[in-house]
């Protein structure tokens, strides 16, 4: 279906990375579906009274996901993400508080809420889907648009569905250096960017590793606390340095650092997590009250680093075994999974147990 909201003529990936652009800057955009929903959506963090006005209409909405609305005990939960009207004891601080479970403990009583009972629209799930690409907290302001929206950026749902799965297959090679590092002289750093230039990965390749043979690799998401500070809440930097040890140490692999900050929610959100942390909840509860799954990462992009790279089979230093599925679903053929497991310390060692009873990581 065409828009009428006249989206500019550029790739569907393209105009994924744009909505999330502006949604990032605390603009509104359009998103569309084939089903004639033209919403018009606005992320919920950033309300103020004067966003809110444009939000007025008997259709205005706002939108959160299960996870989130489960935490708010809102009933019934008919289907994901969940839409609450929006009504007069829904004023701004009260719609950001909604969105940011930091100050739940502090606000107990908040509702009761109505909630539509009526099966979400797909510009509904698209509209949350497309913040969490923004890497924003999945709460959405949402109302139907109208023609004084025209100047807004209009974006098709399957456009956002599909954007994970397209982005990875058009992700090419844009730079590759030699970097000698501590742990493994002979690396070289490959760089990895999508179609549509938006966010990019890294491979360290160490040595020379045939390609006819499985290859020793780790698949890494980038932590900025861990890998760089040296956080102790987590394992993380740890197994960075350890892999690149290990690998170098074998003669030669291919460590992948994706760019998956926060198991896939993003650095601000992850620091967020952190401080419902403090609050008594451990890593997979405090993902779930800020709105998103356990675990929001996409092993796709992996897939097709090590194609390029030109290997099909691999060893996996992991201690997760959805890695292992997700490589095996994308078509690389994971021969062997070699543990990777570090001692526990007084910080992380309630995180780790986390891992292993709630996630399945063999620990």
């Amino acid at each position: 279906m065409s828009s009428p909201f006249g989206s500019a003529p550029a790739s569907d990936l393209v105009v994924v990375d744009r909505a999330v652009s502006e949604l990032r800057r605390g603009l509104d955009v359009v998103v569309n579906d084939d089903d004639g929903h033209f919403l018009r959506i606005a992320a919920a963090e950033y309300a103020t009274p004067e966003r809110l006005a444009t939000f007025a209409g008997a259709d205005a909405r706002l939108l959160l996901t299960n996870r989130r609305a489960a935490t708010l005990k809102l009933r019934p939960l008919v289907g994901d993400p969940v839409a609450v009207p929006l009504s007069g004891q829904l004023d701004a601080p009260t719609i950001a508080s909604l969105a940011d479970p930091t100050a739940d403990l502090d606000n107990p009583l908040r509702g009761p809420f109505s909630v539509l009972r009526r099966a979400p629209f797909v510009a509904e799930f698209a509209a949350v889907k497309l913040l969490k690409l923004a890497r924003l907290l999945p709460a959405a302001l949402v109302v139907e648009a109208v023609a004084d929206d025209a100047g807004l950026l209009s974006v098709p749902a399957a456009a956002i569905t599909a954007y994970d799965e397209t982005a990875a297959r058009g992700l090419r090679i844009v730079s590759d250096a030699r970097v000698p590092l501590a742990d493994a002289e002979q690396a070289r750093i490959i760089g990895f960017r999508p179609a549509d230039g938006g966010i990019e990965h890294l491979a360290i390749l160490i040595g020379d590793p045939p390609r006819h043979e499985p290859v020793l690799s780790r698949l890494h998401s980038e932590c900025f606390t861990g890998d760089l500070l040296g956080s102790l809440r987590c394992d993380c930097g740890e197994q960075l340095r350890g892999a690149i040890r290990t690998i170098s140490a074998a003669g030669g692999g291919v460590l992948l650092y994706l760019a998956q900050e926060g198991r896939g929610i993003g650095l601000m959100n992850k620091l967020k997590a952190y401080r419902l942390q403090d609050q008594g909840f451990d890593t997979v509860e405090a993902n779930e009250r800020l709105g998103f799954d356990p675990d929001e990462r996409v092993f796709r992009p992996a897939a097709e680093m090590l194609r390029l790279l030109g290997f099909g089979a691999v060893r996996l230093l992991t201690n997760n075994p959805e890695k292992v599925e997700g490589l095996k679903a994308a078509g690389i053929n994971v021969v062997e999974r070699v543990p990777h497991a570090f001692p526990a310390n007084n910080h992380n060692e309630f995180y780790l147990a986390t891992k292993k009873a709630k996630s399945g990581h063999l620990l």
